[in-house]
């Protein structure tokens, strides 16, 4: 026995706004409109981004994020980010190819962008 994992909530302070980034991100439409206090992006695999707006603002550091593995470099992807309207947190890269990057999106929930597949089987 088992369950699925529905979607992934994220609360927020402008549920469409944030919708339209992350569907952006990911390059899946938005499910709802401006105003709308409940918005979905529906992934091509696995659980939606469901996108919940609530009174209170964001406080800490999350305990769940998304880490992102980009079809293109991870470099030319986190630019790609910040174009959108991301802000860049923490580098974790490494010399030698690996790490990750650490991004927040537009109301401050941190992300990270992995090295691409071909980026990992290039270092093997």
């Amino acid at each position: 026995m088992g369950t699925v994992v529905e979607n992934v909530a994220i609360d927020c302070a402008d549920a469409y706004g944030l919708a339209r980034f992350w569907g952006a991100v990911v390059g899946r439409d938005v499910e709802g409109e401006a105003g709308d206090r409940e918005v979905r992006v529906g992934m091509a695999e696995g659980p939606a981004l469901y996108f919940n707006q609530v009174p209170e603002g964001k406080a800490g550091k999350n305990r769940l994020h998304l880490c992102l593995r980009p079809d293109t470099s991870r470099d030319e992807e986190v630019e790609r980010l910040l174009a959108l309207g991301a802000s860049f947190l923490a580098d974790r890269r490494n010399p030698d190819g690996t790490g990750w990057a650490v991004l927040a999106d537009p109301e401050g929930n941190e992300f990270c962008v992995l090295r691409s597949q071909s980026e990992r089987a290039a270092a093997n």
